[in-house]
């Protein structure tokens, strides 16, 4: 299952939770908080989850039992968690009121071939999840998404070098520094090219972009 294909199924998701009021914007949100944990035991990354505030506690729980555990995870999660996850579940929250419905997501998101998510990250997911909020008129969010392509064309035109510091002051799921970090990419090899020092590479890994610092799900492909 590729990721484009996981995106819309989990989009078609959205329609489990209007009778809970959900809007679209608030979907997308409701369904990272549950695609980090789920993502997590895919990629063997669950020890900087607490204990018993994993994916398979979520998934055996049921009813209401399910629901008040659900909220107990995201205050667990945005109190005690460790590093980026506690950023990612600060003050996070639920608006979903029924139990069966927030089940019936976890269910569906537990059967789903995840081996292409795996492979690409979290961070296309979430991203291919904002274009179709944006892309919905109901939801009102085109005014804030930039496409990819948009993305790629304003860079290869700004042409960014080794050595430059790159920023972007209205970052929202940081796809312009992804792009330029992208980009240099390909034009150095990787920063292997001849002639590049090991303190030039060094200054691209932890200093041309503040991703080590960004706490935004699309920075990264998978790195709790």
């Amino acid at each position: 299952m590729t990721t484009i294909e996981i995106v819309q199924k989990l989009w078609n998701l959205c329609n489990v939770l209007r009778d809970d009021g959900i809007t679209y914007h608030q979907y997308v949100t409701e369904l990272t908080y549950i695609l980090f944990l789920k993502m997590a035991k895919e990629t063997g990354t669950e020890s900087k989850i607490p204990k018993g505030y994993r994916w398979d506690d979520l998934t055996e729980k049921d009813g209401k039992e399910l629901h008040k555990f659900y909220r107990e995870l995201l205050l667990k999660l945005g109190t005690e968690g460790k590093n980026r996850v506690q950023q990612i579940y600060v003050n996070a929250h639920t608006d979903i009121d029924e139990p069966k419905n927030l089940k019936k997501i976890i269910t569906d998101i537990d059967k789903l071939d995840w081996y292409s998510a795996k492979e690409e990250g979290l961070g296309n997911l979430y991203e291919g999840l904002l274009e179709k909020n944006a892309y919905e008129k109901k939801s009102g969010a085109g005014q804030y998404f930039t496409p990819r392509p948009l993305i790629n064309a304003m860079v290869q035109l700004i042409r960014p070098q080794l050595g430059e510091r790159c920023g972007d002051p209205a970052c929202g799921t940081f796809g312009f520094m992804i792009a330029a970090d992208q980009y240099l990419k390909r034009q150095t090899d990787e920063y292997f090219a001849e002639g590049i020092t090991t303190e030039q590479q060094e200054f691209q890994r932890r200093q041309a972009g503040p991703g080590p610092r960004c706490c935004c799900l699309s920075c990264r492909s998978w790195s709790p």
